[in-house]
């Protein structure tokens, strides 16, 4: 008999009536309906329907509140701190705040605009446990492809993927580092060295800024792509540390000012792409020896 559950709730205010609607949006509710000043319809992935009693254990604020029931709505969310958040930038009243030592579980009430109160609880998921590589460089061997077009930015990312690599444990005789020309040969020679076998990660370093035409949306384009393929394709782990600027300002803040050095952390994501290219190798395969299926068969009989 019962096909859905729409509650309603009245705000006088338009503009408060547009704030709601947009925290609503961003705590994950999905627009079903309105957005033209006047309604908005929202829906949620599961709803239920609660029946309380006006029990002691609220806040007297939140109490004094509650006693007007059409100005109540109770959300269940996955990950409390992060709803609080979204809450605190949107500068919300907090009314009560409380969280279970046991159970991990939070809860928290909100006054919003249009004066309804918002009562969130849930508690984080428990993810599962996650495989990664770790930040230690010790034994591995890296390359690192540089541009010289823009010497005056690549030397500074340069200098900052070598101090990475170090800092991680790297030894400098495990270290190659390679020169080309330009951006665009950066793809080719980073797949040259992935293809010998020798190194557990390569670092592709260079810099290009936009000018007057078109030249430099396809050097990008081609740059991406090249050394994404290298790295599908070998199965080496490649590091990104090629700028793609506006300015010259741009280049320079990412290369070691107010954005930090892209060529350090480019380093680090290389360390731990290796660490975790050699943990995901040691993982028990799911197709045991003599038990592979008759397609594999098949395809080792061939060869």
């Amino acid at each position: 008999m019962l096909k859905s559950l729409h509650i309603g709730r009245y705000v006088g205010d338009p503009k408060a009536l547009r704030v709601l609607a947009e925290f609503l949006r961003a705590i994950g509710f999905e627009t079903v309906a309105g957005e033209d000043g006047r309604s908005a319809m929202l829906s949620a992935p599961l709803a239920l329907l609660s029946l309380n009693s006006l029990a002691k254990e609220y806040p007297v604020e939140v109490r004094e509140r509650l006693k007007d029931v059409n100005r109540l709505l109770v959300i269940e969310v996955t990950n409390p701190d992060v709803v609080f958040g979204i809450a605190q930038q949107r500068k919300f009243k907090l009314l009560a705040d409380a969280a279970n030592p046991t159970t991990h579980e939070r809860s928290f009430s909100l006054e919003l605009p249009g004066e309804i109160v918002l009562s969130i609880h849930g508690r984080p998921e428990e993810a599962a446990s996650a495989l990664e590589g770790q930040l230690n460089a010790a034994g591995k061997r890296f390359a690192v492809v540089v541009s010289r077009f823009n010497a005056f930015i690549t030397e500074r990312l340069l200098q900052g993927a070598l101090d990475g690599l170090r800092r991680a444990g790297a030894e400098n005789e495990r270290i190659a580092l390679v020169r080309v020309p330009g951006a665009f040969e950066i793809p080719s020679a980073a797949r040259t060295l992935a293809e010998t076998g020798k190194y557990d990660a390569v670092i592709c370093v260079g810099c290009l800024l936009r000018g007057d035409t078109a030249h430099y949306d396809v050097i990008v384009n081609e740059v991406t792509r090249g050394i994404g393929q290298s790295a599908q394709e070998t199965g080496v782990p490649h590091a990104f540390a090629v700028l793609t600027c506006e300015t010259l300002e741009q280049a320079i803040d990412r290369a070691g000012l107010k954005m930090g050095n892209k060529g350090f952390e480019a380093a680090l994501a290389a360390v731990e792409m290796a660490n975790l290219k050699a943990a995901v190798s040691r993982q028990p395969s799911a197709v045991r020896k003599g038990n592979a299926t008759p397609t594999l068969r098949k395809r080792k009989s061939r060869s």
